[in-house]
């Protein structure tokens, strides 16, 4: 885990150990309580400096009761080294501050379309969101919206995880991605709320779930990738 170029696996970054982050959708993520606001700038302050010393800049987030920020290292488009060793030193920026970290609830969103015209469609979903595509994508540098991506319409890929038949055709759909610590407590808190499990075949990866419309949804998580 120390050549900064080396691209980490879901479960070199569980070894790391970072108390206050976890992977989701391909980046590491701590939400910090701080509160109130004046302590919240003073934290993104010192991330900034750190940010700066490393020369590897996070996404920041500052809100009146939280800082969340992102790491990824986008010259790889994946996590390494590079991104381990700043979340220490921002973990420990934030307990100097005595400000805690918040695992629970760690979320990142995307949208998924069932099409076999994703090629052509991009341009127009990225123009929409104020985008751009990546790698067939569409995609919010700015982190104000969600991707948008494409599967071909039968949806369940290869038949080892075939889903039951919808009685209509859904062609949009959530991707929720979650730390793979939290999704059980998530897929819980969906059945709970009146949601039922479509199927849990591909867990770890995914759960399948759908509302009481029939309407479904994944709960998505990096292991088993």
């Amino acid at each position: 885990m120390t050549d900064p170029q080396q691209r980490l696996s879901a479960a070199d970054v569980r070894a790391a150990d970072l108390a206050d982050w976890r992977q989701v959708l391909g980046r590491i993520k701590a939400r910090f309580r701080t509160r109130d606001f004046a302590t919240g700038l003073d934290l993104v302050n010192r991330v900034g400096a750190l940010a700066e010393a490393a020369d590897h800049h996070p996404d920041v987030t500052l809100t009146y009761t939280d800082v969340v920020v992102t790491l990824v290292s986008h010259d790889i488009a994946g996590l390494t080294s590079r991104d381990v060793a700043l979340a220490r030193e921002i973990s420990r920026a934030a307990a100097d501050l005595d400000v805690r970290a918040d695992v629970a609830g760690l979320t990142q969103a995307e949208l998924g379309l069932d099409t076999s015209a994703g090629a052509e469609l991009a341009p127009f979903y990225a123009a929409l969101l104020g985008g751009e595509v990546v790698q067939g994508e569409a995609v919010d540098p700015s982190g104000q919206t969600p991707t948008v991506w494409w599967q071909e319409p039968e949806g369940a890929g290869d038949d080892e995880h075939a889903l039951p038949p919808q009685p209509f055709e859904q062609r949009w759909h959530l991707d929720v991605w979650v730390p793979h610590d939290d999704a059980e407590a998530r897929l819980r808190a969906v059945l709970d709320a009146g949601g039922r499990l479509v199927s849990d075949s591909a867990a770890p990866a995914y759960w399948v779930v759908e509302d009481a419309d029939g309407n479904r949804s994944c709960i998505c998580t990096p292991e088993g990738r």
